[in-house]
């Protein structure tokens, strides 16, 4: 399959990145990862009104700009690259997704317009505590519906004023509104290793909630989850070129023995490794995006769980790499190097949302090897087989910047 971008597309990628450069700054994302909610409200707002960013996949009869994966590509390529904090994963992303394969009329004109004005912050809940399927249980009665169970893993889950819920009814697999205030919903915010991505755990005890999906939802959401693979895949891409273009600059200036360490053969090839993986998970992420665009959808998965496979090495690859090439300097929480190993760590270890389905995990489960070192991808495909290890969680401190086989 060819695939080529077009006059538009760079415009957007260049506007794109003159707003992150201007609003996404390494102070502006470590002042947002210190906080609870974990961005700036701010700037979502202005990335909304001046850049219609979150209604970039929404139709244009309800307020958005209609377009579709591959722009969804280009903008979180960009946003990889500066470590963007914000809802867009899962609001433009998920939760547009969601909206669009999955729910009905009703709630598409209801929150659609609101998503692409920047008014509401939409979220997917599906994991259980495990992380491998829905720990939600969905009862009709005479009241309405009510959720009982727990979704863990949320992507901003704290913070959402709607999350979409998926639950198991007595007719299938399910999609529900719930109200961010709703009585009986707990929401807590989990401790995670990657400070600039929010993860939150839901309690549901009779939550009162409102079905958006008709019969069974498992078709969409294979759909939904490849679409999201496929966004963080392009994601992922985004920081590793952000990685090697840190530990090119750095090998270029930084001088031993009265000479560039750049010219070492050690660094060379450290940055020529980097290079050609980088170059493949981007003809990787954007072979994916274009497989979505046209709705070609057994090629869809195919090529998604591809992407996310090949994408996560590469980039937990160059991020340690970078920190290698920095030294003693790449280690410190001063310098920004851990912030991409981390985002790099959480990436790899699990999808875009928790999934009920073994396809949707990455090929390497989060067991799998530590530090720098490598499977090649036919021995990744031997292991897709296996069942993966649920994500963890640890907290991320200052002083355990780059320790390696952490989770999250």
């Amino acid at each position: 399959m060819e695939f080529a971008f077009t006059d538009e597309h760079e415009e957007l990628r260049q506007s794109v990145r003159k707003f992150l450069d201007n609003e996404s700054s390494e102070a502006a994302v470590r002042a947002a990862m210190e906080t609870e909610r974990g961005w700036d409200t701010r700037v979502w707002q202005r990335m909304a009104s001046e850049m219609a960013l979150p209604a970039l996949a929404v139709p244009e009869h309800h307020g958005g700009a209609g377009l579709g994966p591959v722009e969804l590509a280009i903008v979180m390529e960009e946003m990889g690259r500066v470590l963007f904090c914000g809802p867009y994963l899962s609001t433009a992303v998920l939760g547009v997704g969601a909206l669009i394969a999955i729910a009905d009329d009703t709630a598409r004109e209801e929150l659609l317009p609101e998503i692409a004005a920047g008014r509401m912050i939409v979220t997917v809940a599906e994991g259980d505590e495990t992380g491998r399927g829905p720990g939600v249980r969905a009862l009709n009665d005479a009241s309405g519906w009510r959720l009982d169970g727990v979704a863990s893993f949320v992507l901003d889950g704290h913070s959402a004023d709607v999350v979409l819920v998926v639950a198991r009814a007595d007719d299938g697999i399910g999609l529900f509104r719930v109200d961010g205030g709703a009585p009986r919903l707990e929401r807590a915010p989990l401790p995670t290793l990657d400070l600039t991505r929010k993860l939150a755990r839901l309690s549901f005890a009779g939550t009162p909630a409102v079905r958006v999906s008709a019969g069974d939802a498992t078709r969409g959401l294979e759909r939904l989850r490849a679409l999201a693979v496929a966004a963080l895949a392009a994601e992922q891409t985004g920081g590793a070129q952000r990685c090697l273009d840190m530990a090119a600059e750095y090998a270029r200036t930084r001088l031993q023995f009265g000479r560039p360490i750049g010219s070492f053969q050690a660094i060379k090839h450290k940055c020529a490794d980097m290079l050609v993986e980088v170059e493949f998970a981007r003809s990787a992420a954007y072979h994916a995006a274009f497989r979505a665009a046209a709705s070609d959808e057994d090629e869809l998965l195919t090529a998604a769980h591809m992407a996310k496979a090949y994408c996560s090495e590469a980039y937990f690859h160059a991020a340690a790499e970078t920190i290698q090439i920095h030294g003693g300097m790449g280690f410190t929480w001063e310098h920004p190097a851990h912030l991409y190993f981390k985002r790099a760590r959480r990436a790899r270890s699990s999808s875009a949302m928790p999934s009920t389905s073994a396809a949707s995990w990455p090929i390497v489960s989060a067991s799998e090897g530590h530090g720098t070192t490598r499977k090649s991808f036919s021995q990744n495909l031997m292991l897709s087989a296996r069942k993966p290890d649920p994500p963890g969680v640890v907290i991320g401190r200052p002083q355990a910047a780059c320790q390696p086989g952490t989770l999250l």
